[in-house]
């Protein structure tokens, strides 16, 4: 279980609290205006970014003391952070080893994820050589080697169009239920939270609220949700 005990972020003039909790396996939205720290929620868990105040602690162990790499955490950014010069397999490694000295059981770990993922044949490409969801999957291989509890996901599929964003939605709903991993993913599109998660954590006016169903949410959505969601808003249910 994720816990967040009173905490406090600062960055740059800007505060945010949150203090909640969610229980292992859940996927979860986090929801809310642009600005509004959603992203530097997510920092802050994976160990980028320092408290201010609180704790954060994963099955009753605090990890607030610990680097991002020693977290029980793996992080899927906007941009797929992928190493132009390095071919899918090398991008893959690096969430095994950052100096890339793999041993054969762990170079088959990696192939076995980028099968997974629907790239076999194509380990030896470099990321340019990929088109958009291409990349997005070899991203999400290299998540997939870390093998952590956790997964943070801010927005990486932004870019993608409809119909690929929701397969790869689909595709990390299905990598989380075989790993059983807990999922909170930054979105911005109310549709997304509906496809994928049950439970969405609502972030905006400085605070990070405790997760609610998606539903529930969506269906009453608080004043500076609403008008955030402004014409999004008819296509939410009962919206």
């Amino acid at each position: 279980m994720l816990m967040l005990e009173a905490v406090v972020i600062r960055q740059d003039g800007f505060e945010m609290q949150a203090d909640f909790g969610v229980e292992a396996g859940a996927r979860v939205a986090v929801i809310g205006p642009s600005g509004a720290g959603k992203s530097t929620l997510l920092n802050a868990i994976a160990g980028f970014l320092d408290l201010a105040e609180g704790r954060v602690l994963w099955d009753g162990d605090e990890i607030c003391g610990k680097r991002p790499g020693e977290r029980p955490i793996a992080m899927l950014f906007q941009d797929n952070n992928l190493f132009p010069h390095l071919s899918v397999e090398q991008n893959a490694g690096l969430g095994i080893d950052p100096g890339m000295q793999l041993n054969v059981a762990q170079k088959e770990q990696v192939l076995q994820a980028i099968a997974r993922v629907g790239l076999e044949g194509l380990e030896a490409r470099k990321p340019g050589q990929l088109s958009g969801g291409q990349q997005s999957r070899a991203a999400l291989a290299r998540v997939l080697v870390q093998r952590k509890p956790l997964m943070l996901l801010d927005e990486p599929f932004a870019a993608l169009g409809p119909a690929l964003k929701d397969e790869m939605l689909d595709l990390v709903g299905e990598l989380a239920s075989e790993s059983g991993a807990t999922v909170l993913m930054v979105s911005h599109d109310p549709r997304d939270a509906e496809r994928f998660a049950d439970q969405a954590v609502m972030v905006a006016e400085g605070r990070a609220e405790a997760p609610v169903p998606v539903a529930e949410l969506l269906a009453d959505p608080p004043e500076t949700l609403r008008a955030y969601l402004g014409a999004s808003r008819s296509t939410v249910p009962g919206g």
